[in-house]
């Protein structure tokens, strides 16, 4: 093993070497042929052709990012990479140079970049009518609507559409204060919902929240994470993917979940009205915090003890919606609850800004004792992108290819945490897959920051591009596109392979 590390190593550092000492323009052709001479893993061929960059070049970019952009609009990478154009599951940079994308612009692309279906929907439509607001009766969005609700279980009919997954939780929580009439209501620890002033409170990741005064009336329980958390074993998900930590649960139950479910039986009864309870919130695998997925029956029971106090419960499926698990076209019906509203973003539009709560018809009647306006959400372009999307989804079959692709996946992922150290758990269901890097498995203390970039930017450099998530930055987050293929697995986990080959062979 020590020898195939060092031969690798060696290997990618006279390959980074000529690759730096070869222009920008010879660097494309050079990446595919030192990929096969090399030994390099080589992407899975692609048949389409990007068209030539012409614009602004990097430089010049990065000194208008400089002078005209917030700092706090982050770049990926050492060497940002400056996109071109997408098709599908691929990437191409200014160079002509391709990346498989596995963190689909944040868990935002859906059916593909740039889906043929979808911009000739978005086309068309624009041709047609580019925007007027719902003010206006137009056939887009009481079409689309219909679409959606019809996708949703029990009596989940009404859907109040918005730009962004934010807009939608603050939306929810709004409602949900109205209709019960409670103030107070709970998340989780190391849950992300969003980062307006109001949701800022509901956020609870230290790494997202500013020194302000942000949304009142908003309390965390622990958060129900059965690798880094107090309770949780090996029998605790619905997963693949299961901790290397023991387990005494019986078959059928999951003692780490009632454990949980104690500590929010404990915020609700200090921290809430007495008996009352305005929303509880949660996604089935957290997105942000780094796709930390529920124990087995978590939600079930949660649902039960908040409606038993006469609150309303709210699934966030900006991350997990739209058949991305594989199993279940929502991330709630995995844990067998109907929740009182669900909110949803990112994948819905395939990157467009599109975004709604659907709730029940009850929930919804409040928005009717004031004016409550949303000028763009649901416009005509935005819907005809919605219903695109849905179909795509069906036609292309990616909640199927979700359950197959992602569970090889998960599946080639546990054998790289048989081989290293560095890798401490694999978790996740269908597409939305996290990895959680350690120092060691036994402490299972976060690997440090350099060390985990380092990984990271040597993945980037041989053309796969990964997202990084959780509290610490520690967890690679892959989440790519409903179209990848068995192929861009294989070539994934070579990547890594070779990227955690060179960072151990260097400790």
């Amino acid at each position: 093993m020590a020898a195939l590390r060092t031969s690798a190593g060696n290997i990618w550092k006279q390959a980074s070497r000529q690759w730096r000492n070869t222009s920008p323009m010879q660097q494309p052709a050079l990446a595919a042929a030192s990929s096969t001479a090399s030994g390099l893993p080589q992407l899975p061929p692609c048949d389409f052709e990007p068209q030539p960059h012409q614009g602004p070049s990097k430089q010049e970019v990065l000194q208008l990012r400089k002078e005209h952009l917030v700092p706090g609009i982050l770049t990926f990478y050492k060497d940002p990479l400056y996109v071109h154009q997408g098709y599908m599951q691929y990437l191409w940079d200014t160079r002509g140079t391709r990346y498989l994308d596995l963190f689909a612009g944040i868990v935002t692309v859906s059916v593909g970049h740039c889906h043929p279906k979808v911009v000739a929907a978005a086309e068309a439509q624009m041709k047609k009518l580019w925007h007027t607001t719902n003010i206006y009766l137009f056939p887009g969005i009481h079409e689309y609507a219909q679409k959606l609700t019809s996708k949703l279980p029990g009596n989940l009919k009404v859907v109040y559409l918005t730009n962004s997954g934010s807009e939608a939780n603050d939306l929810a929580l709004l409602m949900a204060r109205l209709y019960t009439g409670v103030f107070d209501s709970v998340s989780l620890r190391n849950a992300y919902h969003g980062a307006s002033p109001y949701l800022m409170g509901v956020t609870a990741l230290s790494t997202w929240r500013y020194n302000t005064p942000t949304g009142l009336g908003f309390h965390q329980t622990m958060n129900p994470d059965v690798y880094q958390g107090p309770w949780g074993g090996a029998r605790c998900r619905d997963s693949p993917g299961q901790t290397d930590r023991p387990c005494d649960c019986p078959e059928g139950t999951c003692r780490a979940s009632d454990m949980y479910v104690g500590q929010l039986e404990d915020v609700l009864k200090y921290s809430m009205p007495k008996d009352r309870c305005g929303a509880f919130i949660a996604e089935s695998i957290q997105g942000v915090g780094g796709a930390v997925q529920l124990p087995k029956g978590y939600l079930q029971k949660a649902y039960e003890m908040v409606r038993a106090r006469g609150g309303v419960c709210i699934a966030d499926e900006v991350q997990t919606g739209f058949g991305r698990l594989g199993s279940h076209y929502w991330g709630f019906e995995a844990s067998g609850v109907v929740p009182d509203m669900v909110t949803m973003a990112k994948g819905m539009g395939n990157g467009f800004p599109l975004a709604g709560v659907v709730t029940t018809p009850e929930i919804a009647a409040v928005m009717g004792k004031a004016l409550h306006f949303n000028t763009f959400g649901g416009n005509p372009v935005a819907s005809a992108v919605g219903s695109a999307v849905l179909d795509a989804i069906e036609e292309d079959g990616c909640q199927a290819l979700c359950s197959e692709v992602g569970t090889y996946f998960l599946e080639e992922l546990l054998k790289l945490r048989e081989d290293y150290e560095v890798v401490g758990d694999v978790r996740g269901k269908g597409l939305m897959i996290g990895v959680e890097m350690v120092t060691d498995k036994a402490s299972r203390k976060p690997l440090p920051a350099e060390d985990m970039s380092a990984i990271w930017e040597e993945t980037k450099n041989m053309g796969l591009l990964l997202g990084k998530g959780g509290l610490n930055g520690n967890c690679f987050r892959i989440k790519p596109p409903m179209c990848i293929t068995k192929e861009d697995v294989d070539f994934s986990i070579a990547v890594m392979r070779i990227a955690l080959d060179k960072y151990t062979s260097s400790k």
